[in-house]
């Protein structure tokens, strides 16, 4: 797997509404962790989870060629016909 490191800087949406999920309540989380225990390292990691959360769009997702837009919202759309030939 290549990491393409000019696709890091086209702003497309690659995260999808689950992942979004996940990290809006898992980037919350470490922030207030991070308050009461005073650790710089899980208030950075919470806020770029919140971040990445909010816009819809992860660097790593984008040099990595990820895209979760779409997948996880109805698994039985995947099952047509045409795909199956």
């Amino acid at each position: 797997m290549n990491f393409d490191y000019k696709r890091m800087f086209k702003f497309e949406h690659n995260v999808g509404e689950k992942e979004k999920k996940y990290r809006l309540f898992g980037g919350a989380a470490l922030i207030v962790i991070s308050i009461f225990t005073a650790y710089i390292s899980l208030l950075l990691i919470g806020l770029v989870l919140v971040a990445t959360g909010f816009s819809g769009f992860c660097p790593i997702n984008a040099g990595l060629n990820r895209n979760t837009c779409g997948i996880g919202e109805s698994p039985a759309a995947s099952d047509t016909p045409e795909e199956n030939n």
